[in-house]
């Protein structure tokens, strides 16, 4: 741990002020060294009280996606987030990890902002500096293929998880997995899977998860703007980028156990509590084009496909590759 981190982390632990003499004492460092130690801190953004005979006090600390912060935060965890890397800028973290050949299982990756933030279907995610969570998760799950298409509601109830724990306030799910309040989009899950070529092994998943927390409308494209909020403008108050983050890192790591375990039955009862489109008509619009269809959305199956039944009462399952799901007067009424 750098001599920044270590002073960061007695700070914290004290809520009386703590000598640069004592400082110097438990990390044998230098007076000089505590001092450069702490201006680099100030430059990040935490606020320092300096005090004559009593030495230096934590007084507050940035809402920054740094290690630090996020740690600060965090309980412990089996696989998710143990390796934590966090930038300030990146063209997209699941880019990333998706180029990072030895990455172990549960490596994360934040960013402040990214320039090429992408959500399904290659749309764009919007990730404006300072006002989101933006974070990608790679996972090595020795489970074949046809084990892993339910990973992105588990993310889903993950993100609604953090935010309830964090924020008292429970989204919603519109399926597939937009997680969302006072119906508008709240953030944005992708999951892209590498196979081996030759035995159809999977080699690494990696999950990315954008969540709009600091935005106000002038931050959202017209377009976008129609469909999406944030948290400060569903809640009216700021919320804690890394306590949040850290939320959710607990969270994936607990439904990626329950994935390894086989045992989603929590998840499933979860996801169907929380699916915003159950028991309403919604409108079905074919990737790649064709005719929209209008049905009743009945149920989500044990796979997290949505059951829909027709005006002739006919049922049948559609999945998320096949279709996008939107309410028949906006994005989820």
């Amino acid at each position: 741990m750098s001599s920044r981190n270590e002073i960061l982390s007695l700070l914290r632990e004290e809520e009386a002020f703590l000598s640069g003499q004592e400082l110097s004492r438990r990390l044998g460092l230098s007076r000089a060294a505590v001092w450069k130690a702490v201006d680099a801190l100030r430059r990040e953004g935490y606020e320092i009280e300096a005090r004559t005979g009593l030495g230096y006090r934590l007084a507050a600390a940035p809402d920054a996606l740094t290690e630090p912060e996020i740690r600060s935060f965090l309980g412990e965890t089996a696989v998710v987030g143990r390796e934590l890397r966090c930038f300030g800028e990146l063209d997209s973290t699941n880019n990333y990890l998706k180029t990072w050949a030895d990455a172990p299982d549960g490596t994360v990756a934040t960013a402040d902002s990214q320039t090429a933030g992408r959500g399904r279907m290659d749309r764009s995610f919007q990730s404006p500096k300072g006002k989101g969570i933006y974070l990608s998760v790679l996972l090595r799950p020795p489970l074949p293929p046809d084990r892993l298409p339910p990973v992105t509601a588990l993310a889903g109830v993950s993100v609604c998880a953090a935010v309830e724990r964090v924020c008292g306030v429970r989204p919603g799910l519109k399926w597939p997995n937009d997680p969302v309040l006072c119906g508008k989009k709240l953030c944005g899950i992708l999951t892209e899977m590498s196979l081996e070529a030759e035995t159809g092994r999977v080699q690494s998943l990696v999950l990315g998860i954008g969540i709009n927390v600091g935005q106000g409308p002038e931050d959202f494209s017209p377009e976008v703007r129609e469909v999406a909020t944030s948290l400060l403008q569903a809640l009216g108050r700021p919320v804690s980028r890394p306590r949040l983050a850290a939320a959710l890192l607990e969270e994936l790591d607990r439904a990626y156990a329950a994935l390894l375990a086989g045992d989603l039955s929590a998840y499933r009862a979860a996801y169907r509590r929380d699916c915003v489109n159950l028991g309403k008509t919604v409108q079905l619009i074919p990737f790649g084009g064709g005719e929209r269809e209008t049905a009743q959305a009945v149920d989500v199956d044990g796979d997290f496909s949505l059951v829909v039944r027709d005006a002739e009462g006919r049922e049948r399952t559609v999945r998320s590759g096949e279709v996008s799901v939107r309410g028949l007067w906006g994005y989820t009424e």
